[in-house]
């Protein structure tokens, strides 16, 4: 059987290799595995206009076996997962491929605590999909109820909105929401702070969910902040558990230099848990030399907001996440949510007086370069040898003070690449070159 469960839940084009019969085993397996007879469970999507088929899907999947499914409509998968959390239900299923195109979409299943499932519980979950014909079906009295469930919303504003309060601010902000579930959400919260909010990017129509717009796509934000004269630009992703800042000047703060900055904010006021930043091997090393000669430490872990959120727990840090945008800020949350981290950054360029660009200068990030290739193959590239060669002979012209990173993707068809070092030109060579070979290779 193929694996179904990648790095961030089950993904595929919509109604092409991700159909909506998949979507009712996994309603019927997770109600089996995690609800029980009885049950409740809570399910929630994007904006994507795939995502009604899916849910429908789901809820019918779910109540055939005795649970009750509360669907709570568009919401941010932060909001799913607080929701989830916070409402005494055995599991929550969020329908969302998260920065991805339109016409794909993905399954995303949260434990009763809102937190993604441990590896083993997933791979019983995989079973049971594959079985789902043959789980014990509920009699006609017995049988799960569809709830409309849309109010519950208001217990992720509750607490969002109290954070919110907090961090007064007369910041000229412009939001992109990536005409994804954020804009339900970004403008009620952000504006919460005192801060001006213009809000772009917020008309959903089904199909333009990040297009040209939003965390992986920051150029068009870029231009309106530095348009409208703003302080600062934040772009979020399709379900809003990213975030992208843009400075003044329009130039692109990432991730980890999200990341660098609260960081670094949280070291000076001897605020950082154990002094540890938890990022992905992906993360950029020059994050890592600003934070260390801060007096603190990074600890990396493989790709994926689950894996970061498992090592933070493990070595008590506060504060992780991803070169990506996913920001995982303990106090306030145990899930990666763009909304959250605009305002912790708000927060420190309001404390401070500082603009973003300024903060930015502290972390000084090294030449990096990725690519993306389509690999029919993706998993063999470790037994390459020719590729294994060039691999080699990459690292030793980086030096020392640069490495290269191969790993097949957990959403796509495809092998990542990516190359960082000293010399700018060298890396985008390098990384050119192993890209053109991987593509050969691998396919």
């Amino acid at each position: 059987m193929p694996r179904l469960f990648g790095t961030d839940g089950i993904r595929g084009i919509a109604n092409v290799d991700l159909k909506p019969t998949l979507a009712y085993s996994l309603g019927r397996a997770t109600a089996h595995r995690l609800a029980g007879r009885g049950g409740r469970i809570v399910v929630g999507q994007d904006t994507r206009r795939s995502g009604d088929m899916f849910v429908a899907a789901i809820v019918a999947g779910a109540t055939s076996l005795g649970v009750d499914v509360h669907s709570v409509g568009v919401v941010p998968t932060p909001a799913l997962a607080y929701i989830t959390g916070a409402g005494h239900f055995a599991a929550g299923i969020m329908v969302s491929a998260s920065h991805n195109a339109a016409r794909d979409n993905g399954l995303k299943v949260l434990d009763e605590r809102g937190l993604k499932l441990d590896d083993d519980v997933e791979d019983e979950l995989e079973q049971f999909i594959w079985q789902a014909e043959e789980l014990p079906a509920a009699p006609p009295e017995a049988l799960g109820r569809a709830v409309d469930a849309h109010d519950l919303i208001e217990l992720y504003f509750d607490h969002r909105l109290g954070l919110a309060r907090k961090m007064k601010s007369d910041l000229h902000l412009v939001v992109d929401c990536a005409n994804g579930s954020g804009s339900m959400a970004a403008e009620r919260i952000v504006s919460a702070t005192g801060a001006r909010v213009d809000i772009i990017f917020d008309d959903p129509d089904g199909v333009n969910i990040n297009c040209d717009c939003g965390a992986t796509a920051p150029t068009a934000l870029a231009a309106e902040v530095v348009k409208r004269g703003a302080d600062v630009g934040f772009a979020l992703d399709g379900d809003a558990d990213r975030l992208i800042a843009v400075d003044a000047n329009g130039r692109v703060v990432d991730g980890d230099a999200v990341l660098g900055i609260l960081a670094l904010d949280r070291i000076a006021r001897d605020k950082l848990p154990n002094g540890a930043l938890v990022v992905s091997v992906l993360s950029n090393g020059g994050l890592q030399q600003a934070v260390e000669a801060a007096g603190g430490q990074i600890i990396r872990t493989p790709v994926g907001d689950k894996n970061i959120l498992e090592a933070m727990l493990v070595n008590g840090a506060g504060l992780g996440g991803e070169k990506s945008g996913h920001v995982i800020i303990l106090e306030h949350t145990t899930s990666g949510d763009g909304i959250v981290t605009a305002l912790e950054v708000i927060a420190v360029m309001t404390r401070t007086g500082r603009s973003l660009a300024d903060l930015a200068t502290q972390v000084p990030m090294l030449p990096q370069q990725q690519r993306t290739i389509p690999a029919r193959h993706r998993d063999q590239w470790e037994g390459d040898p020719v590729l294994q060669r060039a691999i080699a002979g990459a690292e030793s012209r980086l030096g020392s003070a640069g490495r290269v990173l191969v790993r097949p993707s957990g959403t796509e068809t495809a092998i990542r690449v990516m190359v960082e070092g000293s010399d700018e030109a060298l890396v985008a060579e390098l990384a050119d070159q192993l890209a053109v070979l991987a593509e050969e290779r691998l396919n």
